[in-house]
Protein backbone atom coordinates (compact mmCIF):
# COMPACT_ATOMS: atom_id res chain seq x y z
CA UNK A 1 0.00 0.00 0.00
CA UNK A 2 2.84 2.35 0.64
CA UNK A 3 4.64 1.78 -2.49
CA UNK A 4 1.10 2.46 -4.46
CA UNK A 5 0.73 5.61 -2.65
CA UNK A 6 4.70 6.65 -2.72
CA UNK A 7 4.04 5.70 -6.87
CA UNK A 8 0.57 8.08 -7.15
CA UNK A 9 2.25 10.95 -4.91
CA UNK A 10 5.24 10.67 -7.57
CA UNK A 11 3.02 10.95 -10.55
CA UNK A 12 0.99 13.98 -9.13
CA UNK A 13 4.11 15.89 -8.35
CA UNK A 14 5.36 15.03 -12.35
CA UNK A 15 1.88 16.17 -13.42
CA UNK A 16 1.47 19.12 -11.44
CA UNK A 17 5.51 20.36 -12.24
CA UNK A 18 4.80 20.22 -16.14
CA UNK A 19 1.52 22.15 -15.67
CA UNK A 20 3.85 24.65 -13.99
CA UNK A 21 6.22 24.59 -16.32
CA UNK A 22 3.69 24.92 -19.41
CA UNK A 23 1.95 28.18 -18.25
CA UNK A 24 1.62 30.60 -20.49
CA UNK A 25 2.42 33.22 -18.01
CA UNK A 26 6.01 31.67 -17.07
CA UNK A 27 6.41 30.43 -20.76
CA UNK A 28 6.29 34.50 -21.46
CA UNK A 29 8.29 35.00 -18.56
CA UNK A 30 10.89 32.61 -19.99
CA UNK A 31 10.74 34.39 -23.23
CA UNK A 32 11.69 38.12 -21.36
CA UNK A 33 7.82 39.23 -22.02
CA UNK A 34 5.70 40.55 -19.27
CA UNK A 35 2.76 38.03 -18.41
CA UNK A 36 0.60 41.52 -17.37
CA UNK A 37 1.83 43.82 -19.88
CA UNK A 38 1.51 41.42 -23.43
CA UNK A 39 1.16 43.31 -26.68
CA UNK A 40 1.54 42.77 -29.64
CA UNK A 41 4.70 45.55 -30.16
CA UNK A 42 6.41 44.13 -27.35
CA UNK A 43 5.77 40.39 -28.77
CA UNK A 44 7.26 41.59 -32.04
CA UNK A 45 10.19 43.85 -30.58
CA UNK A 46 11.20 40.44 -28.05
CA UNK A 47 10.98 38.00 -30.94
CA UNK A 48 13.53 40.17 -33.19
CA UNK A 49 15.70 40.49 -30.45
CA UNK A 50 15.96 36.48 -30.28
CA UNK A 51 16.26 36.85 -33.70
CA UNK A 52 19.21 39.22 -33.91
CA UNK A 53 21.08 37.61 -30.91
CA UNK A 54 20.39 33.92 -32.85
CA UNK A 55 22.08 35.42 -36.12
CA UNK A 56 25.50 33.67 -35.62
CA UNK A 57 27.77 31.84 -38.68
CA UNK A 58 27.00 28.53 -37.16
CA UNK A 59 23.37 29.38 -37.54
CA UNK A 60 23.63 30.58 -40.73
CA UNK A 61 25.23 27.41 -41.54
CA UNK A 62 22.83 25.52 -39.67
CA UNK A 63 19.70 26.97 -41.86
CA UNK A 64 21.48 26.66 -45.10
CA UNK A 65 22.05 22.80 -43.92
CA UNK A 66 18.48 22.81 -43.47
CA UNK A 67 17.17 24.13 -46.50
CA UNK A 68 18.86 21.25 -48.39
CA UNK A 69 17.54 18.67 -46.10
CA UNK A 70 14.25 19.84 -46.67
CA UNK A 71 15.02 19.52 -50.17
CA UNK A 72 16.22 15.49 -50.09
CA UNK A 73 12.16 15.24 -48.88
CA UNK A 74 10.85 16.38 -52.02
CA UNK A 75 13.12 14.82 -54.17
CA UNK A 76 12.02 12.07 -56.50
CA UNK A 77 15.34 10.76 -57.82
CA UNK A 78 17.73 9.17 -55.96
CA UNK A 79 20.82 10.52 -57.37
CA UNK A 80 19.66 13.96 -56.86
CA UNK A 81 18.68 13.31 -53.59
CA UNK A 82 22.17 11.64 -52.38
CA UNK A 83 24.00 15.05 -53.76
CA UNK A 84 21.85 17.38 -51.56
CA UNK A 85 21.71 14.84 -48.62
CA UNK A 86 25.64 15.43 -48.86
CA UNK A 87 25.71 19.01 -49.32
CA UNK A 88 23.15 19.49 -46.57
CA UNK A 89 25.50 17.34 -44.07
CA UNK A 90 28.52 19.53 -44.79
CA UNK A 91 26.74 22.61 -43.65
CA UNK A 92 25.34 20.92 -40.94
CA UNK A 93 28.88 19.41 -39.62
CA UNK A 94 30.53 22.95 -40.04
CA UNK A 95 27.72 24.88 -38.53
CA UNK A 96 28.40 22.10 -34.80
CA UNK A 97 32.29 22.97 -35.72
CA UNK A 98 31.61 26.59 -35.39
CA UNK A 99 29.05 26.02 -32.03
CA UNK A 100 31.40 22.78 -30.48
CA UNK A 101 29.18 20.46 -30.61
CA UNK A 102 31.35 17.62 -30.79
CA UNK A 103 28.87 14.74 -30.79
CA UNK A 104 26.75 15.81 -33.43
CA UNK A 105 29.47 17.39 -35.92
CA UNK A 106 30.66 13.57 -35.94
CA UNK A 107 27.76 12.53 -36.75
CA UNK A 108 26.94 14.60 -40.19
CA UNK A 109 30.67 13.91 -40.33
CA UNK A 110 30.01 10.51 -40.46
CA UNK A 111 27.30 10.75 -42.93
CA UNK A 112 29.46 12.39 -45.60
CA UNK A 113 31.14 9.54 -46.60
CA UNK A 114 28.38 7.03 -46.14
CA UNK A 115 26.14 9.32 -48.66
CA UNK A 116 28.83 9.13 -50.82
CA UNK A 117 29.37 5.40 -50.77
CA UNK A 118 25.77 5.16 -52.07
CA UNK A 119 25.89 7.87 -54.68
CA UNK A 120 29.12 5.82 -56.17
CA UNK A 121 27.06 2.80 -56.05
CA UNK A 122 23.89 4.27 -57.47
CA UNK A 123 26.77 6.26 -60.59
CA UNK A 124 28.46 3.03 -61.00
CA UNK A 125 25.27 0.68 -61.88
CA UNK A 126 23.47 3.67 -64.07
CA UNK A 127 26.34 3.66 -65.92
CA UNK A 128 27.01 -0.23 -66.13
CA UNK A 129 23.29 -0.43 -67.56
CA UNK A 130 24.12 2.20 -70.31
CA UNK A 131 27.07 0.16 -71.36
CA UNK A 132 25.14 -2.87 -71.46
CA UNK A 133 22.96 -1.34 -74.12
CA UNK A 134 25.75 -0.42 -76.07
CA UNK A 135 27.87 -3.37 -76.36
CA UNK A 136 27.79 -6.57 -73.75
CA UNK A 137 24.21 -7.36 -73.18
CA UNK A 138 24.87 -9.93 -70.64
CA UNK A 139 23.86 -8.08 -68.02
CA UNK A 140 26.60 -9.72 -65.65
CA UNK A 141 26.82 -6.17 -63.79
CA UNK A 142 23.75 -7.58 -61.93
CA UNK A 143 25.53 -10.23 -60.42
CA UNK A 144 26.38 -8.36 -56.60
CA UNK A 145 22.71 -8.86 -56.33
CA UNK A 146 22.51 -12.00 -57.28
CA UNK A 147 22.38 -14.98 -55.85
CA UNK A 148 23.49 -18.64 -56.94
CA UNK A 149 21.54 -21.73 -57.88
CA UNK A 150 22.78 -25.18 -59.49
CA UNK A 151 21.11 -27.22 -61.68
CA UNK A 152 21.21 -31.22 -63.23
CA UNK A 153 20.43 -32.25 -66.84
CA UNK A 154 16.64 -32.74 -67.16
CA UNK A 155 15.60 -29.58 -64.72
CA UNK A 156 13.25 -28.14 -65.38
CA UNK A 157 13.62 -24.07 -64.16
CA UNK A 158 10.19 -23.35 -65.13
CA UNK A 159 7.18 -24.14 -67.58
CA UNK A 160 5.31 -22.22 -69.21
CA UNK A 161 2.43 -20.26 -67.59
CA UNK A 162 3.97 -20.43 -64.49
CA UNK A 163 4.01 -17.52 -61.46
CA UNK A 164 7.28 -15.50 -62.16
CA UNK A 165 9.06 -14.31 -59.58
CA UNK A 166 13.00 -14.21 -60.49
CA UNK A 167 15.48 -13.82 -63.37
CA UNK A 168 18.42 -16.32 -64.42
CA UNK A 169 22.08 -15.10 -65.27
CA UNK A 170 23.65 -18.64 -66.90
CA UNK A 171 27.13 -19.22 -65.59
CA UNK A 172 27.79 -22.27 -66.63
CA UNK A 173 26.14 -25.62 -68.26
CA UNK A 174 23.36 -25.12 -71.43
CA UNK A 175 19.53 -24.23 -70.78
CA UNK A 176 17.08 -24.80 -73.86
CA UNK A 177 13.97 -22.88 -74.55
CA UNK A 178 11.75 -25.73 -75.60
CA UNK A 179 9.14 -23.73 -77.11
CA UNK A 180 11.21 -22.38 -79.94
CA UNK A 181 13.93 -24.77 -79.32
CA UNK A 182 16.87 -22.25 -78.74
CA UNK A 183 19.60 -23.31 -76.74
CA UNK A 184 21.18 -20.69 -73.96
CA UNK A 185 24.68 -21.04 -73.58
CA UNK A 186 26.40 -19.26 -70.64
CA UNK A 187 26.80 -15.79 -69.88
CA UNK A 188 22.77 -15.65 -71.03
CA UNK A 189 20.14 -13.96 -69.30
CA UNK A 190 16.70 -16.20 -69.17
CA UNK A 191 13.78 -14.72 -67.29
CA UNK A 192 13.12 -11.62 -68.03
CA UNK A 193 9.76 -11.60 -70.42
CA UNK A 194 8.09 -12.83 -66.68
CA UNK A 195 9.01 -9.38 -65.46
CA UNK A 196 6.82 -7.46 -67.80
CA UNK A 197 4.11 -9.25 -68.52
CA UNK A 198 0.51 -8.38 -66.84
CA UNK A 199 0.04 -11.57 -64.71
CA UNK A 200 3.89 -11.69 -64.10
CA UNK A 201 3.88 -15.41 -65.85
CA UNK A 202 6.04 -17.43 -67.80
CA UNK A 203 6.31 -17.11 -71.22
CA UNK A 204 8.38 -20.11 -72.00
CA UNK A 205 9.53 -23.51 -70.52
CA UNK A 206 13.18 -23.69 -69.59
CA UNK A 207 15.03 -27.24 -69.05
CA UNK A 208 18.45 -27.56 -68.38
CA UNK A 209 20.06 -29.95 -70.93
CA UNK A 210 24.14 -29.85 -69.23
CA UNK A 211 24.66 -29.96 -65.25
CA UNK A 212 25.25 -25.82 -64.22
CA UNK A 213 25.33 -23.33 -62.19
CA UNK A 214 22.91 -20.10 -62.53
CA UNK A 215 22.66 -16.64 -60.74
CA UNK A 216 19.26 -16.00 -59.79
CA UNK A 217 17.66 -12.30 -59.25
CA UNK A 218 13.50 -11.53 -57.60
CA UNK A 219 11.87 -8.87 -59.13
CA UNK A 220 11.46 -7.41 -56.13
CA UNK A 221 14.93 -7.15 -55.54
CA UNK A 222 14.94 -5.51 -59.22
CA UNK A 223 12.42 -2.97 -58.31
CA UNK A 224 14.20 -2.18 -54.79
CA UNK A 225 17.24 -1.52 -57.18
CA UNK A 226 15.54 0.26 -59.54
CA UNK A 227 13.53 2.49 -57.04
CA UNK A 228 16.96 3.06 -55.26
CA UNK A 229 18.63 4.70 -58.73
CA UNK A 230 18.20 6.83 -61.19
CA UNK A 231 15.22 6.76 -63.01
CA UNK A 232 17.31 6.00 -66.38
CA UNK A 233 18.00 2.29 -65.14
CA UNK A 234 14.38 1.63 -65.30
CA UNK A 235 14.80 2.50 -69.56
CA UNK A 236 18.15 0.52 -69.39
CA UNK A 237 16.12 -2.24 -68.08
CA UNK A 238 13.19 -2.24 -70.44
CA UNK A 239 15.53 -1.76 -73.27
CA UNK A 240 17.68 -4.83 -72.58
CA UNK A 241 14.59 -6.64 -72.41
CA UNK A 242 12.94 -5.69 -75.39
CA UNK A 243 16.56 -6.38 -77.17
CA UNK A 244 16.02 -9.95 -75.33
CA UNK A 245 12.35 -10.35 -77.39
CA UNK A 246 13.25 -8.84 -80.24
CA UNK A 247 16.15 -11.91 -80.63
CA UNK A 248 13.72 -14.59 -79.45
CA UNK A 249 10.80 -13.29 -82.05
CA UNK A 250 14.13 -12.79 -84.90
CA UNK A 251 15.01 -16.58 -83.82
CA UNK A 252 11.54 -18.19 -83.97
CA UNK A 253 11.38 -16.30 -87.39
CA UNK A 254 13.90 -18.25 -88.60
CA UNK A 255 13.04 -21.65 -87.17
CA UNK A 256 9.19 -21.11 -88.96
CA UNK A 257 11.24 -20.02 -92.27
CA UNK A 258 13.73 -23.05 -91.87
CA UNK A 259 10.72 -25.34 -91.21
CA UNK A 260 8.38 -23.59 -94.02
CA UNK A 261 11.13 -24.78 -96.59
CA UNK A 262 11.52 -28.67 -95.31
CA UNK A 263 7.81 -28.77 -95.64
CA UNK A 264 8.05 -27.01 -99.12
CA UNK A 265 10.89 -29.62 -99.90
CA UNK A 266 8.83 -32.46 -98.48
CA UNK A 267 6.04 -31.47 -100.56
CA UNK A 268 7.91 -30.94 -104.01
CA UNK A 269 9.52 -34.67 -103.45
CA UNK A 270 5.95 -36.20 -102.74
CA UNK A 271 4.55 -34.32 -105.95
CA UNK A 272 7.96 -36.03 -107.89
CA UNK A 273 7.52 -39.53 -106.49
CA UNK A 274 3.74 -39.77 -107.22
CA UNK A 275 4.52 -38.44 -110.68
CA UNK A 276 6.97 -40.92 -111.53
CA UNK A 277 4.03 -43.68 -109.71
CA UNK A 278 2.09 -42.54 -112.77
CA UNK A 279 4.21 -42.71 -115.06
Amino acid sequence: MNSNADLSTILDRMLDTAADNFRIAKILVQVGLDPNNITYDALFNRLFEIVLANITLANMFALVGAFFFVATLLMQRMVPLRVANMVGCTFFAISCALSGSVATFLLYLLLLPVNAFRLRQLLKLVKKARSATQGDRSMEWLKPFMTERRYRRGDILFRKGDAAAEMFLIVTGKFLVIEIGVELPPGRFMGELGFLTPNNRRTATVECREDGQVLTITYERLLEIYFQSDQQFGYYILLLTGQRLLENNQRLQESLSKLEAALAQEKAARLMAAARGTA
